[in-house]
């Protein structure tokens, strides 16, 4: 299962949501994980009040 908060430590050139949508949508298509958890609301400035379902729209 991938972790949200394993995504953004691993990728520490994540400066705002939009960037961390794009890694999400990449580890995505290249990987073999089928689940994912949300353990982190992820802190950027830019984060959306929908954050979630933007998330789980970008790894599905």
């Amino acid at each position: 299962m991938l972790l949200i908060s394993e995504v953004m430590i691993a990728n520490p050139e994540i400066e705002s949501f939009e960037d961390l949508v794009v890694v999400l949508k990449s580890i995505a298509r290249e990987s073999d994980e089928r689940f994912f958890q949300m353990d982190v609301k992820p802190d950027y400035g830019d984060t959306p009040e929908n954050w979630e379902d933007r998330l789980e729209a970008a790894f599905y």
